[in-house]
């Protein structure tokens, strides 16, 4: 099963950073968010990855291309031009960058990756910039047995995200509730998406939280895998440095996979 990462926004909001590099290449211990949110797919057997590049996409596939002489140990001979690899420390992932171009809105970037998903009748999404503690397979449980076109992951996060509201079934009954003090339940990603998403995507100039997850409220076929764990954005400057005290602390929830 593949998993498709939206990593073509322009990360406004933490321009600090994304002035000088796309927000999934910002490093949390020395590592891009991206290598982490795809670090967590691996560890429960999701190896093939296809990731929506937009903004500063050219920065994503150059780490990819390096990345093999970037985890090995290696000897350069100058005079002969000869590179000895002494040893490996790659991953086990197949990685599918695509430009889905530099102002596309979410819906957009995923209809045009569909080609990319051959005949595969669920996939993987999420986005580039948020990690969380998700177990994977129980997420696709709770998908398969709900039998609905798309899951995603809700969580309750402080107050400034825009709410959900779900029913007692796991349905969700209105896709933008105002948010309340009491920790409304959220969007965190982490989806999983039946083919005929496609059908809802219209002509991709829309954002999937707008027109594309309305109408599936509206069908009854988005319900929620209520998450109580970890989940965090990586939007301002403060989420990067909390996110990076955990991993220096080795307290880093998303960290499932061993060293």
């Amino acid at each position: 099963m593949k998993v498709v990462i939206l990593a073509g926004g322009m990360g406004s909001r933490i321009s600090e950073e994304s002035q000088y590099r796309p927000k999934p290449m910002i490093e949390i211990g020395g590592r891009p968010i991206l290598w982490h949110i795809m670090k967590l797919y691996s560890f429960y057997g999701f190896h093939e990855f296809i990731i929506c590049c937009g903004y500063k996409g050219h920065m994503i596939k150059d780490y990819f291309v390096r990345y093999y002489m970037y985890q090995s140990e290696s000897t350069y001979h100058l005079k002969n031009e000869h590179t000895q690899v002494r040893s490996e420390k790659t991953e086990p992932w197949k990685v599918t960058l695509v430009n889905t171009g530099l102002h596309t809105l979410t819906a957009g970037r995923l209809r045009r990756v569909e080609e990319y998903l051959d005949a595969e009748d669920t996939f993987l999404l999420t986005y580039g910039d948020g990690v969380a503690d998700v177990n994977i397979s129980r997420l696709l449980d709770y998908h398969w047995k709900q039998g609905r076109i798309a899951t995603l992951t809700a969580t309750q996060p402080s107050g400034r995200f825009g709410a959900l509201k779900i029913g007692t079934d796991g349905r969700i009954e209105r896709f933008k509730e105002k948010a309340r003090k009491d920790q409304s339940w959220v969007n965190a990603g982490f989806m999983v998406l039946n083919r005929e998403i496609f059908r809802y995507l219209g002509d991709g100039n829309e954002m999937l939280e707008e027109g594309p997850f309305e109408r599936l409220v509206r069908d009854g076929e988005l319900t929620a895998y209520r998450h109580s764990g970890f989940w965090s954005p990586m939007d301002t400057m403060r989420d990067r440095d909390f996110l990076e005290s955990l991993w220096k602390e080795e307290r880093a929830p998303w960290k499932v996979w061993g060293n």
